[in-house]
Parts: C-alpha cells; structure tokens; sequence
C-alpha cells in the first residue's frame, strides 16, 4: 500500500515558492504520495494572527508538518509544544511536526544556510560578516556564522530590539564570535569581509534593495537568502562590482531536505533536490 504524506506551507506571498515541488517530487522518488500545499496569508486575506487557526486547520486535517515562512518564524512560536534545541536557542522556527499528540518546532534554515554557504562560497573569509536583518531568519543565518567560526558579525536592522533580543540569544552560545549592533553600514562593509541579506527585500513581491549597492566592493562577498526570484537587484549589483555571490537557492534547498526528513522520517537524496531545483 502506498504511503500518503501530507504536509504545507504558511507565509505571506508564496505563490512562487518551488518547495512543494521540491518536495512532492522528493516524495515521489521514494514511492510516496506526498501532497504540499500552500497556505497564502496574502490570498486568505490574514495576518499572523491567524496562525493558530491555520496551525489547528493544518493538524486536524492530518498533516505531518507544516513550513513557516515570512512573516510568522517568529510568532509560530507561540503555537507549539516543544522546540528542538536549536529553535530553542533561535527563538524562531521555519517548521512544524505533529507527532503523538504534540507539535514540536524546528528550525532547519541555520543548516540550510550553513550547508548552501559551505558549498557556494568556499574558503570565504569569515573575519567579520555584516548581517542585515534580525527577524527570523537573521537570527538563523547569525547561528549559522558563529557555527561556521565567524568571528565577528555586525547586524543591521529596522527595529534595534531585534538586534538587541538576536545578540541576547545568541551571544551566550557562541562565545567566540563576537555579536556587535550596527550603526554605521558605510563604516562596518568598510571593514567587513563580507554581507549576508536576511530581509524580505528583493523578494518578487518586495522588489528593491535594502541598502544602497554602491557601498560594495570587490573584496566583499555577498549572500542572499531569497530565492524569488534567484538574482535579486542587489546580487546583480554586487556581481557587477566584482563580488563573490550567493544566492538563496541553496538555503531553500537545504532547509527542504531537513523537512523533508522531519515529516517523512526517511533521508532524503539531497544531491537529486538540488538537480531538480535547479532544473526548475
């Protein structure tokens, strides 16, 4: 008898997102009938206050996990039971599993940058990295830094209580990297070996840049994590400077093998999710 697997995604403006496909082909490969379907805050006309009522929807219908994507990695806390370790020290959480009566959230986007980084921009110097961002998927790529042995990234964002409360986090498990508040992007990418993008803008649906290209120069690499679309305005700008780049594909990628592994228990071939990903 065939195994069914059912599973989705929430966020906002997701339509172009490719990690159902990722998945249900993933699924397929391995002679499962794997059905991801996406949950559109946009299209439902909802905020992130309508979590928990999707969340319960998603759990009484059966699936076997959920991905949360922007803007809830953060508030989806609110809407578990448990937490791994890692989402634990993040306090942000991309995916959710329903198992014996529990929901325990995970976070699997540390890896995905981790692994997408390792393999993109090897032997990148790590001396001091500008971050820019601090939601929940800053705080993912800052851990994933700090593991790699960073030793200093300086984050950037909006709201100075999420520089504050990622530092807070952070700064206790990862003591030899020092976690420092920007305040002057022009002086810290002057000083920095490289920028990690960790905001919805350049996203298909947040089109723009985040900061003005023109601080860029060529001894700096760049990574994104957006991956709709795969050349962002501010990757184009930094290969046009000289930059080594990278974009979010691999992230996005990686993340979706460790969920895929989540919700099915079976390891998945990680090499083929790339081929299909890029075929894509």
């Amino acid at each position: 008898m065939t195994r069914v697997v059912r599973a989705g995604l929430i966020g906002s403006g997701i339509g172009l997102s490719r990690t159902p496909a990722l998945h249900m082909e993933e699924g397929r490969q391995h002679g499962i009938d794997y059905r991801y379907d996406l949950i559109d805050l946009d299209v439902l006309g909802v905020g992130p206050e309508a979590l928990g009522t999707l969340i319960a929807g998603a759990e009484a219908q059966g699936v076997a996990g959920l991905n949360i994507t922007h803007p809830c990695k953060q508030a989806a806390i609110a809407h578990v039971d448990e937490l791994s370790d890692d989402a634990a020290v993040l306090q942000s959480i991309n995916t959710i599993t329903f198992k014996n009566g529990k929901r325990q959230g995970h976070n699997t986007d540390w890896w995905g940058f981790q692994e997408s980084f390792r393999r993109g921009l090897p032997g990148a110097d790590l001396s001091h990295a500008v971050l820019i961002g601090a939601g929940g998927a800053g705080v993912a790529v800052a851990h994933a830094l700090a593991r790699m042995g960073t030793a200093k990234v300086t984050i950037f964002d909006v709201d100075p209580a999420r520089v504050s409360a990622v530092m807070d986090r952070l700064a206790p498990v990862h003591q030899d990297c020092v976690f420092a508040a920007g305040k002057d992007l022009d002086a810290a990418l002057a000083n920095a070996s490289g920028v990690v993008q960790a905001t919805p803008i350049g996203m298909a649906s947040h089109p723009g840049t985040p900061f003005d290209p023109g601080l860029l120069s060529a001894r700096l690499w760049v990574a994104e994590i957006i991956y709709f679309p795969l050349e962002t305005e501010l990757l184009a700008a930094a290969a046009a400077r000289g930059c080594r780049i990278l974009n979010g594909g691999g992230m996005a990628v990686f993340q979706a093998v460790g969920a895929f592994e989540l919700f099915t228990s079976v390891a998945p071939d990680a090499e083929r999710m790339i081929r299909h990903f890029s075929a894509m």
